[in-house]
């Protein structure tokens, strides 16, 4: 496929074709929600388990879109629509736009994808509302569209293969108010990623809603993209400014770079902190406990799921419409029992931008 951004992919793309393991194969039934009716986070919803198609019936030609690939957040969902392409036998080719400032760029490569003969379009969104027209255009040209991650407003998609990130905000604040029902006020400073992402309002939302009525006061509120340079400057900022901070709470991004400034600064016993999602660096950081907690969502198996519906949807076959793994919150205490493979790609495992 003659896709935008073929320098990157061609100096960065790796084939998949080893690195991965006979629990590939076995990853399944997994325990997962579904939403009736779908596309409404409010709707109804029960556990299932989840079991995808053994193979696919041929090598359909999977393009995913992602908003970039600057944290390991985005490497699970990377290894998750990877792996399971091998699984089922399908190509995927995937671009990334760099950054939630990059609408424009991710609606051009997504236009390049379906112009090459994509089967089937999986999209990280950037925006919520701003895709809306291009999902119309492709879903009129017959070609299915997954909405994974983030989360898209169209009703137009086919699926989605995703949790809710206002709950996700929500255990985050709920884990602080549990620890502060009453009493002395304790000073949060919230950092809930880019502002007018969708995952980032539901998140805002339901981390305010999480940590209402309790002796959490949130004393700021800081929007800035998930790379580890725009959020280390806006942890340094609010450390600054509140030099009686309690905690950071925010992306895992936040969680990691606030760790090192903190110790710097001798503030490790001072300064707790918390992150509202899950990556390889939040993982090390709960282990050692320099990290309180963090929900995770899952993000392998997301992956896995998105590749699955496509290819339902390609072949005829049933397919839940909205489903995403069910959420649960890993502390400093039960870390033991987290198995990682669900949310974590392996380790050494680089970026796939290609699947024959």
């Amino acid at each position: 496929m003659n896709y935008r951004l073929t320098s990157l992919i061609s100096a960065a793309a790796i084939v998949l074709s080893a690195g991965f393991t006979q629990a590939d194969e076995a990853w399944y039934p997994y325990a997962v929600e579904s939403w009736n009716p779908p596309f409404d986070m409010a709707s109804p919803r029960k556990s299932v388990d989840y079991t995808p198609l053994n193979k696919a019936a041929k090598a359909w030609d999977i393009c995913v879109s992602f908003p970039h690939m600057k944290d390991a957040y985005w490497l699970g969902v990377n290894y998750g629509v990877a792996s399971e392409a091998k699984r089922l036998g399908v190509k995927m080719q995937l671009v990334e736009a760099g950054g939630y400032t990059e609408l424009n760029t991710q609606i051009n490569q997504i236009e390049d994808c379906v112009a090459a003969g994509a089967d089937a379009v999986v999209i990280g969104a950037i925006s919520y509302d701003g895709l809306n027209n291009l999902v119309a255009e492709i879903r009129g040209k017959g070609v299915p569209v997954i909405d994974i991650i983030n989360g898209m407003s169209s009703p137009e998609l086919s699926a989605k293969s995703l949790v809710s990130f206002g709950e996700m905000g929500g255990k985050a604040g709920e884990f602080l108010a549990k620890k502060h029902p009453s009493g002395r006020k304790v000073k949060a400073a919230w950092f809930p990623g880019p502002a007018g992402a969708g995952w980032v309002e539901a998140g805002n939302s339901g981390f305010m809603a999480g940590v209402a009525g309790s002796a959490v006061e949130v004393v700021d509120t800081k929007y800035g993209d998930t790379g580890k340079e725009a959020q280390s400057a806006l942890v340094e900022d609010a450390l600054e400014t509140y030099p009686d901070l309690d905690y950071i709470v925010g992306t895992a991004v936040t969680a990691e770079a606030a760790v090192p400034i903190l110790r710097a600064r001798g503030l490790t016993d001072k300064v707790k902190v918390v992150s509202y999602y899950f990556t390889p660096g939040v993982d090390q950081g709960i282990k050692r406990k320099q990290i309180l907690a963090a929900p995770t969502d899952s993000t392998v198996i997301q992956g896995r799921i998105a590749i699955d519906q496509a290819v339902r949807i390609l072949e005829g076959h049933d397919y839940h419409k909205h489903v995403g793994p069910a959420l649960y919150v890993v502390t400093t205490d039960n870390h033991g029992d987290f198995d990682a493979s669900s949310t974590l790609a392996p380790a050494g495992f680089s970026p796939v931008f290609r699947v024959e």
